[in-house]
């Protein structure tokens, strides 16, 4: 068959399982959601023993002498930038989609642990509303966000910096999407018997003044409008923060900005991602921007506003792109395009977008695809580019 041929009848597939999607309901599964505790618990009680002998380690627990910032700020270095060879001495140099293994990682790593940790008490705590996994979430939110030694300053001036060139980027606010999971664990034990409103409002008061720089600084703005996973990652996670601060305008404008941004300007016809095509890590980006573009419908999406129903004129929506990436998730070999230069093998996993997709059109087939992939990696890259780990926080417990 000729590759036109050939191309011309993958599309039409597209288009017919857009077609499916779209004629299924849209209100979250009580069903779906009851099958995602059953595939998630064992998951969960695997993370609680280890969740609750953990203690706080944040960002003042190490440091770098690469950093132009003080204990109490996170410092992290471009994952693609390498020493020059020609001089030591030299500004780095870039090796796209090749991370250099001896860039300060600490205080990422410190970020994703907490993530994890939180994602697991709040998991175990929507599951049987034990106040103990509520008290020890509390602890580290308390070092995180409180504690004047040890406690993170709520910006991110110091991150994805290169030696000899910058001393941190707006590039580097993508770093913050690991704190998606704390904000929404706060959320969920917030109605425990624990949760200390004096201590919600410095809580929140913290996240409120990352809100605002965000919002208002060079590197924020520079985020903000970028046209690829970098920009959907910084609507995401000012949605995610804007939901627990009770921000209605910065809600509403995240849900412009996927209307009028994201999928207008990241989105191809056919549901693609050409952006994240081009890079040197086309699969791995393509699921990553996907994962992030599903949340923002499942974070934004309200009675008055469904994103995960809303199209452009020319069809272009969250449908579509699940149409266009799932049979690449169900097979891999079916990849069209360049393998990607590192990770391969890694990918895909348990994906977000597979289910809170399936969740949200009751569609079982997504599901089904969801439950067989990995739900518990161990590749550190994998779970750097997965911040979402803990479905269950994000269901309303009702469903559950």
């Amino acid at each position: 068959m000729p590759s036109n041929a050939k191309q011309i009848l993958f599309f039409f597939g597209i288009f017919l399982s857009s077609i499916q999607l779209e004629g299924q309901s849209n209100a979250p599964s009580s069903a779906l959601a009851s099958s995602t505790l059953k595939v998630l618990k064992p998951f969960v009680e695997q993370r609680l023993a280890w969740a609750m002998t953990a203690e706080p380690i944040t960002v003042t627990a190490s440091s770098s002498t690469r950093s132009s910032g003080g204990k109490h700020d996170f410092f992290s270095e471009g994952d693609y930038w390498w020493p020059n060879p020609a001089s030591a001495d030299s500004p780095y140099v870039q090796r796209d989609g090749m991370t250099n293994p001896d860039n300060f990682t600490d205080h990422r790593k410190a970020m994703i642990r907490f993530s994890r940790i939180m994602g697991a008490l709040a998991s175990g705590y929507r599951i049987d509303k034990n106040e103990q996994y509520a008290a020890k979430a509390f602890q580290h939110a308390r070092a995180w966000f409180m504690d004047t030694a040890t406690l993170m300053n709520p910006h991110l001036l110091y991150a994805q910096a290169i030696k000899g060139r910058f001393t941190g980027r707006g590039i580097g606010i993508i770093d913050m999407i690991q704190m998606l999971e704390v904000s929404q664990a706060l959320i969920v034990l917030e109605k425990s018997k624990s949760a200390k409103p004096t201590e919600y409002v410095q809580f929140r008061a913290w996240f409120e003044k990352y809100l605002n720089w965000v919002t208002h600084h060079k590197y924020g703005m520079d985020e903000m409008n970028a046209l690829n996973n970098h920009g959907t990652c910084w609507t995401m996670q000012v949605a995610a923060f804007a939901q627990f601060t009770k921000n209605d305008t910065l809600l509403n404008l995240c849900r412009q900005r996927y209307k009028t941004l994201h999928l207008p300007g990241q989105m191809a016809l056919d549901g693609s991602f050409p952006k994240e095509l081009a890079r040197t890590k086309p699969y791995g980006y393509s699921l990553f921007n996907l994962d992030a573009m599903a949340m923002l419908c499942h974070i934004l999406s309200d009675k008055q506003n469904n994103l995960w129903t809303f199209a452009l004129e020319d069809k272009r929506s969250i449908q579509l792109a699940i149409a266009f990436m799932e049979p690449y998730v169900k097979d891999k070999s079916k990849w069209t395009f360049k393998q990607d230069v590192m990770y391969w093998e890694n990918w895909p996993v348990a994906h977000p977008f597979l289910i809170f997709g399936a969740a949200a059109f009751n569609n079982q087939p997504l599901f089904d695809t969801w439950k067989n992939l990995e739900h518990a990696p161990d590749e550190e890259e994998v779970i750097r580019n997965l911040p979402i780990r803990n479905p269950l926080i994000w269901f309303d417990a009702d469903k559950l």
